[in-house]
């Protein structure tokens, strides 16, 4: 081990006042390599070794000012200079001595008149052996702030993951598995998939289906109904991720991987560690970092940016989508490995219009959540809104009805759910297509009865979303009741 340290250039402090005596320690040591520095008192040691901090000290007994205990005594209580060696000078053997020098915090004592050898010998020794404390100080120190930094990332990812996994919580229960309860044969058909992969250790599921009907929530009753619901459930959103910054979100970043680097970043895997990760809109994921996460959906691992390191996580990557991923293959943007690793397992949600009688269910499940964090009763649905309801084709899909029926539960202020409390969206008109098809010698007369023919149309639609409530209907259709009388040739007394 000695000697694959190189002392040269090492810095030693000689403290003696015998001109001699410090003449023959400079050059036998400078021989040898060492900076030499002298001192011919005790208190010009002590400043020249607060000041330069020398690897060893080479320290006599006997001074003009300060003996040399009491100048060992003073660099030991000194912060800058107690790590320093020292090792006395002395023409006095006697054992009181010795032990005297030992207890002011001495490492050594050589006897005056020395021998070149054994002083060479003995300095070494002591500068190999202060190197190494220093080292294994240097190391210890190092591994006390990598333990540090590690417990503050765990500390950190732990309350991120907490911090998710209750906001998750908190919206599961929002939404709540009854949301995914119905009659219709597709909801139990989401259900027995669900339970299905409850029962499995797949790492990847595919969601597919309409912009709002339960592709979130699919992802939740799996994470929250199984193994995971420990684990954290990170959402993300991948059409708003920047590209620029799309590997360092997911994969994380080491201090120094970019500018602006100066800490350990996690990433959306590191912090689904043991939990779900769910990627919503993923195809629009870009496109030069759909590999890498083929990689660790093949093999579990990570290498975050800046790393040499890579990190082995245990992570369910829950995927959905409302568009069509084998058109986005065909247009190359989306790899067809990527999708065959996602879609091993594929659930697929069916549209609000394709589960109709599932609409009072969901209507009286979401009238009694909101009551419920308003403080107030769930309001009873008249009959007339759950036939407007029913007849309406939800373009939002489940989404579309929630928020429905929450702002019909304000407008009502707890009262019963009649249609005017219902807002739909706005039914279209004709379409510029559809009257391209006109003769224009005959746009007088086909022109007068296509609007009639129009707005007869949108009046019995109105009136059956609003369960032939003509008022209803009216305020759907931003007119009056009379304007509706007139069009269908009926008085009020016969509606």
């Amino acid at each position: 081990m000695s000697a694959t340290l190189d002392l040269r250039g090492a810095k030693i402090l000689i403290v003696d006042d015998v001109p001699t005596i410090l003449e023959i320690l400079r050059r036998t040591l400078e021989e040898a390599g060492y900076l030499i520095l002298v001192a011919p008192t005790g208190k010009l040691a002590l400043r020249i070794a607060a000041e330069v901090r020398p690897d060893l000290v080479l320290l006599d007994v006997l001074l003009p000012d300060l003996n040399g205990f009491e100048v060992c005594h003073r660099l030991k209580a000194e912060p800058l200079t107690r790590d320093i060696p020292v090792v006395f000078l002395t023409s006095q053997p006697e054992t009181e001595e010795v032990i005297r020098g030992f207890r002011a915090g001495g490492v050594d004592y050589i006897l005056k008149p020395f021998q070149r050898e054994e002083l060479l010998v003995r300095i070494r020794t002591h500068l190999e052996k202060a190197r190494l404390i220093q080292a294994l100080v240097e190391k210890n120190r190092a591994l006390e702030e990598e333990m540090a930094r590690r417990e503050q990332l765990t500390g950190e990812r732990n309350r991120l993951s907490e911090r998710l996994s209750l906001v998750s919580q908190h919206e599961a229960e929002r939404w709540g598995i009854a949301g995914l309860v119905g009659q219709s044969r597709s909801i139990q058909r989401t259900l027995e998939e669900i339970d299905l992969l409850h029962q499995t250790s797949t790492t990847a599921v595919l969601i597919c289906g309409e912009s709002g009907t339960g592709k979130e929530l699919v992802a939740r009753a799996l994470h929250f109904g199984g193994g995971r619901a420990e684990g954290p459930f990170v959402p993300v959103n991948c059409a708003a991720i920047p590209g620029e910054l799309a590997e360092s979100l997911f994969f994380g970043h080491a201090p120094g991987a970019f500018t602006g680097a100066g800490t350990y970043r996690s990433g959306y895997f590191e912090l689904a560690h043991g939990g779900t990760l769910f990627l919503d809109e993923v195809g629009d994921l870009p496109l030069d970092l759909q590999p890498k996460l083929l990689r660790i959906l093949e093999d579990g691992r990570i290498r975050p940016v800046g790393s040499v390191e890579e990190k082995t996580l245990e992570v369910r990557v829950v995927a959905a989508t409302n568009t069509d991923l084998q058109q986005q293959i065909q247009a190359g943007r989306f790899r067809q490995d990527l999708y065959f690793r996602l879609a091993r397992f594929t659930v697929q949600t069916a549209p609000l219009r394709q589960r109709r009688e599932d609409i009072p269910i969901l209507a009286r499940h979401f009238l009694s959540l909101f009551a419920r964090e308003m403080k107030l009763e769930a309001p009873p649905l008249s009959p007339e809104a759950l036939v407007a309801l029913e007849n309406y084709d939800f373009p939002g899909n489940v989404r579309e009805l929630k928020n429905m029926v929450e702002r019909a539960l304000l407008e009502s202020r707890g009262a019963q759910i009649r249609p005017g409390h219902l807002h739909f969206s706005p039914l279209p008109g004709p379409s510029p297509a559809a009257m391209a098809g006109v003769e224009l010698a005959s746009l007088p007369f086909e022109l007068d009865r296509a609007l009639a023919q129009t707005e007869i149309a949108l009046i019995k639609r109105a009136l059956a979303q609003t369960g032939e409530n003509v008022a209803a209907a009216a305020r759907l259709l931003d007119t009056n009741r009379n304007r509706i009388y007139r069009a269908l040739g009926k008085q009020p007394d016969n509606l």
